[in-house]
Protein backbone atom coordinates (compact mmCIF):
# COMPACT_ATOMS: atom_id res chain seq x y z
CA UNK A 1 0.00 0.00 0.00
CA UNK A 2 1.39 3.36 -1.04
CA UNK A 3 2.19 5.88 2.21
CA UNK A 4 -0.47 7.98 3.72
CA UNK A 5 0.44 11.46 3.29
CA UNK A 6 -0.08 15.07 4.41
CA UNK A 7 0.42 17.46 2.67
CA UNK A 8 0.99 21.57 2.76
CA UNK A 9 1.34 23.72 0.26
CA UNK A 10 2.76 27.60 0.58
CA UNK A 11 1.77 29.18 -2.17
CA UNK A 12 -0.77 27.82 -5.33
CA UNK A 13 1.23 25.65 -8.25
CA UNK A 14 4.11 24.85 -6.07
CA UNK A 15 7.53 24.07 -8.24
CA UNK A 16 9.37 22.62 -5.58
CA UNK A 17 8.42 19.83 -3.01
CA UNK A 18 9.45 19.02 0.83
CA UNK A 19 9.09 15.20 1.65
CA UNK A 20 9.83 15.53 5.38
CA UNK A 21 9.94 11.80 7.43
CA UNK A 22 9.22 11.80 10.98
CA UNK A 23 10.92 9.67 14.23
CA UNK A 24 9.72 6.24 15.70
CA UNK A 25 6.58 6.53 17.04
CA UNK A 26 5.51 9.84 15.82
CA UNK A 27 3.66 10.34 12.14
CA UNK A 28 3.60 12.63 9.74
CA UNK A 29 1.49 15.41 11.86
CA UNK A 30 4.64 15.75 14.00
CA UNK A 31 6.71 18.15 12.11
CA UNK A 32 3.01 20.19 10.26
CA UNK A 33 3.71 22.92 12.64
CA UNK A 34 7.13 23.42 11.50
CA UNK A 35 6.13 25.22 8.02
CA UNK A 36 4.98 28.44 9.61
CA UNK A 37 7.86 28.49 11.40
CA UNK A 38 10.62 27.97 8.11
CA UNK A 39 9.42 29.24 5.43
CA UNK A 40 10.24 32.46 4.39
CA UNK A 41 8.70 35.42 2.24
CA UNK A 42 11.05 34.99 -0.62
CA UNK A 43 10.85 31.38 -1.30
CA UNK A 44 9.34 29.64 -4.10
CA UNK A 45 6.35 28.22 -3.90
CA UNK A 46 6.33 24.83 -1.86
CA UNK A 47 4.64 21.57 -1.32
CA UNK A 48 5.34 20.30 1.87
CA UNK A 49 4.93 16.24 2.12
CA UNK A 50 4.49 14.81 5.80
CA UNK A 51 3.89 10.88 4.76
CA UNK A 52 3.43 8.22 8.01
CA UNK A 53 5.65 5.51 8.28
CA UNK A 54 3.91 1.99 8.58
CA UNK A 55 2.46 0.64 12.19
CA UNK A 56 5.62 -2.10 12.54
CA UNK A 57 6.46 -4.33 16.23
CA UNK A 58 9.88 -2.41 17.45
CA UNK A 59 11.92 -4.86 19.28
CA UNK A 60 13.81 -2.94 21.28
CA UNK A 61 10.36 -1.70 22.43
CA UNK A 62 9.17 -5.29 23.33
CA UNK A 63 7.78 -5.64 19.82
CA UNK A 64 4.80 -3.40 20.81
CA UNK A 65 3.59 -2.00 17.30
CA UNK A 66 4.07 1.52 16.20
CA UNK A 67 4.92 3.67 13.41
CA UNK A 68 8.55 2.44 12.39
CA UNK A 69 10.31 3.17 9.07
CA UNK A 70 11.92 0.14 10.40
CA UNK A 71 12.87 -2.07 13.03
CA UNK A 72 15.38 -1.55 15.09
CA UNK A 73 16.43 -4.82 16.28
CA UNK A 74 19.82 -3.54 18.62
CA UNK A 75 20.86 -0.04 20.16
CA UNK A 76 24.28 0.21 18.87
CA UNK A 77 24.04 2.85 16.16
CA UNK A 78 25.98 0.64 13.48
CA UNK A 79 23.67 -2.46 13.90
CA UNK A 80 20.35 -0.70 15.13
CA UNK A 81 18.43 -0.57 11.65
CA UNK A 82 16.93 -3.57 10.49
CA UNK A 83 18.17 -3.52 6.87
CA UNK A 84 14.92 -5.15 4.84
CA UNK A 85 12.74 -2.75 6.45
CA UNK A 86 15.16 0.69 6.10
CA UNK A 87 15.32 -0.91 1.96
CA UNK A 88 11.29 -0.93 1.76
CA UNK A 89 11.04 2.63 3.25
CA UNK A 90 13.46 3.93 0.72
CA UNK A 91 11.90 2.54 -1.98
CA UNK A 92 8.49 3.74 -0.40
CA UNK A 93 10.14 7.73 -0.76
CA UNK A 94 11.70 6.59 -4.50
CA UNK A 95 7.44 6.20 -5.07
CA UNK A 96 6.93 9.41 -3.16
CA UNK A 97 9.50 11.16 -5.13
CA UNK A 98 8.38 9.53 -8.45
CA UNK A 99 4.97 10.65 -7.72
CA UNK A 100 6.36 14.54 -7.39
CA UNK A 101 8.19 14.16 -10.94
CA UNK A 102 4.69 12.90 -12.47
CA UNK A 103 3.03 16.23 -10.38
CA UNK A 104 5.74 18.27 -12.28
CA UNK A 105 8.05 18.48 -10.19
CA UNK A 106 12.09 17.48 -11.31
CA UNK A 107 14.16 15.60 -8.73
CA UNK A 108 16.36 18.67 -8.54
CA UNK A 109 13.76 20.44 -6.82
CA UNK A 110 12.97 18.47 -3.99
CA UNK A 111 14.56 18.37 -0.89
CA UNK A 112 14.53 15.08 1.34
CA UNK A 113 14.34 15.56 4.95
CA UNK A 114 14.53 13.73 8.20
CA UNK A 115 14.31 13.46 12.44
CA UNK A 116 15.78 10.95 13.84
CA UNK A 117 14.45 7.34 12.48
CA UNK A 118 13.31 9.39 9.70
CA UNK A 119 16.65 11.40 8.97
CA UNK A 120 18.14 8.01 9.27
CA UNK A 121 15.88 6.86 5.90
CA UNK A 122 16.87 10.00 4.37
CA UNK A 123 20.31 9.63 4.53
CA UNK A 124 20.11 6.05 3.26
CA UNK A 125 17.69 7.06 0.73
CA UNK A 126 20.38 9.49 -0.75
CA UNK A 127 22.95 7.28 -1.16
CA UNK A 128 20.91 5.54 -3.73
CA UNK A 129 19.84 8.39 -5.70
CA UNK A 130 20.99 8.08 -9.18
CA UNK A 131 18.86 10.87 -9.84
CA UNK A 132 20.24 13.41 -7.37
CA UNK A 133 17.28 15.57 -5.41
CA UNK A 134 18.08 19.64 -4.45
CA UNK A 135 19.22 18.48 -0.96
CA UNK A 136 18.86 16.35 2.06
CA UNK A 137 18.10 17.05 5.78
CA UNK A 138 18.87 15.02 8.63
CA UNK A 139 18.15 16.36 12.14
CA UNK A 140 19.09 14.70 15.28
CA UNK A 141 20.51 11.42 13.44
CA UNK A 142 23.04 8.67 11.65
CA UNK A 143 23.59 7.04 8.48
CA UNK A 144 22.56 3.16 9.34
CA UNK A 145 24.77 0.45 7.96
CA UNK A 146 27.43 2.49 7.85
CA UNK A 147 29.95 -0.71 6.95
CA UNK A 148 28.03 -0.61 3.65
CA UNK A 149 27.78 2.40 2.91
CA UNK A 150 30.56 2.52 0.31
CA UNK A 151 28.58 -0.27 -1.48
CA UNK A 152 25.47 1.48 -1.50
CA UNK A 153 26.71 4.85 -3.01
CA UNK A 154 25.65 5.10 -6.59
CA UNK A 155 27.07 7.28 -9.22
CA UNK A 156 25.38 11.09 -9.07
CA UNK A 157 24.87 10.82 -5.52
CA UNK A 158 27.02 12.99 -3.88
CA UNK A 159 26.57 15.69 -6.22
CA UNK A 160 23.13 16.39 -3.37
CA UNK A 161 24.52 18.85 -0.30
CA UNK A 162 23.39 17.50 2.79
CA UNK A 163 22.53 19.27 5.86
CA UNK A 164 23.16 17.60 9.51
CA UNK A 165 22.35 19.00 12.93
CA UNK A 166 22.48 17.34 16.48
CA UNK A 167 22.01 18.34 20.14
CA UNK A 168 25.05 17.94 22.26
CA UNK A 169 23.01 16.09 25.37
CA UNK A 170 21.00 14.26 22.84
CA UNK A 171 20.57 10.71 24.82
CA UNK A 172 18.84 8.86 21.62
CA UNK A 173 21.06 8.88 18.96
CA UNK A 174 24.44 10.30 20.59
CA UNK A 175 26.75 12.98 19.09
CA UNK A 176 29.35 11.37 18.52
CA UNK A 177 26.87 8.46 16.47
CA UNK A 178 25.76 11.85 13.96
CA UNK A 179 29.36 13.17 13.80
CA UNK A 180 30.75 10.15 12.78
CA UNK A 181 27.78 9.61 10.14
CA UNK A 182 28.73 12.87 8.54
CA UNK A 183 32.14 12.60 8.46
CA UNK A 184 31.52 9.02 6.74
CA UNK A 185 29.49 11.26 4.29
CA UNK A 186 32.07 13.72 3.88
CA UNK A 187 34.95 10.70 2.65
CA UNK A 188 32.43 9.69 0.56
CA UNK A 189 32.74 12.46 -1.21
CA UNK A 190 29.19 14.51 -0.11
CA UNK A 191 29.10 18.34 0.81
CA UNK A 192 28.53 18.53 4.52
CA UNK A 193 26.87 21.28 6.45
CA UNK A 194 26.86 20.16 10.24
CA UNK A 195 25.93 21.92 13.09
CA UNK A 196 25.35 21.08 16.92
CA UNK A 197 23.02 23.18 19.38
CA UNK A 198 22.56 22.95 22.68
CA UNK A 199 19.63 20.48 23.28
CA UNK A 200 18.68 16.91 23.49
CA UNK A 201 17.17 14.75 20.91
CA UNK A 202 14.94 18.12 19.94
CA UNK A 203 14.45 20.50 17.17
CA UNK A 204 15.63 24.40 18.46
CA UNK A 205 14.53 27.86 16.68
CA UNK A 206 18.64 28.70 15.95
CA UNK A 207 18.67 24.97 14.27
CA UNK A 208 15.31 25.69 11.87
CA UNK A 209 16.71 29.75 11.27
CA UNK A 210 20.24 28.15 10.01
CA UNK A 211 18.63 25.34 8.15
CA UNK A 212 16.42 28.05 6.63
CA UNK A 213 19.49 29.51 5.51
CA UNK A 214 20.79 26.85 4.29
CA UNK A 215 17.37 26.08 2.25
CA UNK A 216 17.48 29.27 0.72
CA UNK A 217 20.57 28.56 -0.83
CA UNK A 218 19.14 25.45 -2.48
CA UNK A 219 16.19 27.60 -3.65
CA UNK A 220 18.27 30.29 -4.77
CA UNK A 221 21.42 28.53 -6.55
Amino acid sequence: MPLEVLERETAADPQWSVIWLHGLGADGHDFVPIVPELVRRDWPALRFLFPHAPVRPVTINNRVPMRAWYDIVEMDLANRADEAGLLASVAEIDALIARENARGVPSSRIVLAGFSQGGAVALAAGLRRREPLAGLVGLSTYLPAPNGAQAALVDGATRQPVFMAHGTQDPVVPLQGGLQSAQLLRGLGFDVDWRTYPMPHSVSMEEIVDLGDWLTARFTG
